[in-house]
């Protein structure tokens, strides 16, 4: 515990110390004393506001993983999936189609779910369907697009189709949950929380969503830095002079959804602005590669699974996405 409220601390003054700076750079632009380039200012402004599109969905995330490790125990999720994995599989992508959350949000509830004896393939599932086809992105693909359902009903076909896949092959590939080594080690406790009142136990849960958030917001905010600093400096115009063609069009998307790491709530009101340009399989590539991984989800991945596994799972996902948007687009 005192371990953990160190690290916390560190945590906190690094915070601290980083939003000083950003309201020194901020604030800059009106002193003489200091000349900044005014790229700068515009990666403050893409960085705050991937921040503040993200951080309400991480906080959401935190509490249900602080109220599944505290509430849920093993026995109640093996009784809940099935012992078939091909069921198992199935039931975590419709779960998490219903779920709604963005690809930050649900990193520590997969996380807190695989180490709660969750098998892996059915995290995965989970992991990808939860931020790409929810009813709120659905929707707002189809508010962005001018009503147009055709979008947001091939971004949810496609992408549910994906996201069986990929958690199939992670099925077959690996049995363990790939948890880094002490992430895992997180139902120590789990007994004595069953016997505690209802009240400690909500104590329990807000002080685990505490340190959940600390853990999870650091990468968070330099993947947000990194993918701010894309946009700014990355030009679009180069993207849309490679991307010629059907096949180098949906490697540009896929590469853009990446980079520019848009939460996935928002990101079909920027694919939307590239449908004059690329074609419509090249923009369902962006709608579904971006919400299963992007910069930001990795470097949090990192932070949770051990590094070959992720290495693994984002190839898989890129290959999967894009062999079906290929095969999916010539029928377009």
């Amino acid at each position: 515990m005192r371990k953990n409220l160190a690290s916390m601390s560190i945590d906190l003054f690094l915070l601290c110390l980083f939003a000083v700076v950003v309201y020194v750079v901020t604030l800059s632009g009106s002193s003489s004393l200091l000349v900044i380039p005014e790229s700068v200012f515009q990666v403050n402004t893409i960085f705050l506001s991937i921040l503040i599109e993200a951080f309400p969905f991480v906080l959401i995330g935190v509490l249900i993983a602080g109220f599944i490790q505290i509430f849920i125990t093993e026995e109640q999720l093996r009784r809940f999936i099935p012992k078939n994995k091909y069921a198992a599989i199935f039931m975590s992508c419709i779960v998490g189609s219903l779920f709604p959350a963005c690809e930050c949000g649900i990193v520590p509830i997969v996380r807190r779910l695989l180490a709660k004896g969750v098998p892996i393939y059915a995290g995965v599932g989970f992991l990808l369907t939860g931020p790409l086809i929810n009813p709120i992105v659905i929707f707002s693909t189809y508010m962005a697009f001018g009503n147009d359902m055709q979008i947001a009903l091939l971004r949810m076909g496609i992408g549910f189709l994906a996201a069986l896949i990929i958690s199939l092959l992670i099925g077959f590939l690996y049995q363990s949950n790939q948890l880094k080594a002490g992430v895992e080690k997180v139902n120590s406790c789990q007994h004595h929380h069953e016997r505690e009142g209802f009240g400690r136990k909500i104590g329990k849960t807000l002080l685990h969503s505490v340190d959940e958030f600390f853990d999870m917001g650091k990468y968070l905010i330099i993947g947000a830095l990194l993918a701010s600093c894309v946009q700014v400096y990355v030009s679009t115009d180069i993207l849309v002079g490679i991307g010629e063609g059907p096949f180098l069009s949906v490697v540009v998307m896929m590469g853009l959804a990446y980079l520019l790491s848009l939460c996935s709530e928002a990101d079909a009101f920027i694919a939307s602005s590239f449908s004059g340009v690329f074609p419509k399989g090249a923009i369902l590539s962006f709608l579904i590669y971006g919400p299963m991984v992007d910069l930001k989800n990795t470097l949090m991945m990192l932070s949770v699974f051990k590094m070959k596994f992720v290495v693994i799972l984002v190839s898989i996902i890129t290959l999967t996405v894009f062999v079906t948007i290929t095969v999916v687009q010539s029928f377009l």
